[in-house]
């Protein structure tokens, strides 16, 4: 039996409806961290389902179970007589799921340089007109107007203007430059890539417009859950208010945005973690959905 009709209708699962499913959901404001991985499994789920919807319309009389021990025998990944090698037109078929994956992964590699390319530039322009403060762990802009923002990745940096010292208070400004921080210490650049090239290949579908959106807003969460284990709440909701309008150039984190009103509410509306037992279920689910579609190609391929 083709299993690229389940594997599509998996796909259109995965793609529309499990998206809406996690917007209208409370639980991942409250768990931002395990919301993040749920939306990068699910868009690995749909990128390997793709792959081998794509595999199993390049071969349809192919068994899929039967092929993969095939390429695995070829290869010297398993033991025994197992079934024959691979055919030609078989390893041709390999060539569509490997240029969806390749995709993918290439347009991941890319957004990663083109950020580390422009927070490059930034970081000479930085060295030129900043000076670096001991004291802050940070480089001082004498600029009037109000920004605090890091450049994560390779040589990370925290940039603080004259007017953000001179507006927030020390509680404040610790409270931020934590914030900042955690950007740099999460990596939280490459789970951003990984969406913004999610979205680049599969255009409006929902969980590729959604996941970007809700990858961006959850990693500033992190950082303000982060933020909140230095100052009280009171403090960093103060702080995020006064640079709601702080700007931040391309490749860079900053603690304001269009993110800080929605962020402001759940300072100020501040709610238990889901139960561990929510936890626990979200996260077996995250590290099994990449796999289903697997089990999915491999039972209706055998059948």
């Amino acid at each position: 039996m083709n299993a690229a009709p389940v594997l599509l209708g998996y796909a259109g699962a995965v793609g529309v409806l499990a998206p809406r499913l996690l917007l209208r959901s409370a639980w991942p404001y409250r768990a931002p961290a395990l919301a993040v991985a749920s939306w990068l499994a699910l868009s690995a789920s749909f990128t390997v389902t793709v792959a081998l919807a794509a595999y199993q319309f390049a071969a349809p009389t192919e068994h899929l179970h039967a092929d993969l021990i095939g390429l695995l025998h070829s290869c010297g990944l398993t033991t025994g007589t197992g079934p024959p090698d691979p055919t030609v037109a078989t390893r041709l078929a390999v060539v569509a799921p490997a240029l969806v994956v390749l995709l993918v992964l290439g347009f991941f590699v890319l957004e990663v340089l083109r950020g580390r390319r422009t927070r490059s530039r930034h970081r000479k322009v930085l060295d030129l007109v900043g000076h670096r403060s001991a004291r802050l762990g940070a480089t001082v802009l004498d600029h009037e107007l109000p920004a605090v923002y890091c450049l994560p990745g390779h040589r990370p940096r925290i940039v603080v203007s004259a007017g953000a010292l001179r507006l927030l208070s020390d509680g404040q400004l610790d409270a931020v430059l934590a914030h900042e921080r955690a950007h740099i210490a999460g990596r939280h650049h490459l789970a951003l890539a990984a969406g913004m090239a999610f979205a680049k290949i599969f255009g409006p579908l929902p969980l590729a417009r959604h996941g970007r959106q809700q990858t961006a807003v959850l990693l500033e969460m992190i950082a303000d859950d982060r933020a909140l284990r230095r100052q009280p709440r009171e403090v960093l909701a103060a702080a995020m208010y006064d640079m709601a309008a702080g700007a931040a150039p391309a490749g860079a984190f900053a603690v304001g945005g269009p993110s800080a009103l929605i962020r402001l509410r759940r300072l100020l509306t501040p709610q238990r973690r889901p139960h561990a037992a929510l936890r626990g279920s979200v996260a077996v689910a995250a590290a099994a959905v990449p796999l289903i579609p697997l089990f999915l190609g491999c039972v209706h391929g055998i059948s």
